[in-house]
């Protein structure tokens, strides 16, 4: 499995989830559960999401095509 993108909270990673199945990618979001117990603090690097390693290329090519504001993308992982 891959990060293809860090999000800045869950509304972001899974609009990202959703787009990358929409190119049919799979793709799964890391770290949901873990949000609700920081309560109103800003943490980053919590919330991901990941594809197969197979899929990482294609997955770069979809998230670059949103231009979303993004946290960090990550890149040869």
């Amino acid at each position: 499995m891959r990060v293809v993108y860090e999000a800045a909270n869950v509304i972001d990673a899974h609009l990202v989830r959703q787009a990358l199945e929409h190119a049919g990618l799979p793709a799964w979001v890391r770290g949901e559960a873990l949000t609700g117990g920081m309560g109103e603090l800003g943490v980053f690097g919590l919330v991901a999401v990941m594809v197969p390693d197979d899929c990482a290329i294609a997955a770069r090519e979809v998230v670059d095509a949103l231009q979303l504001p993004r946290v960090r993308v990550v890149r040869g992982r």
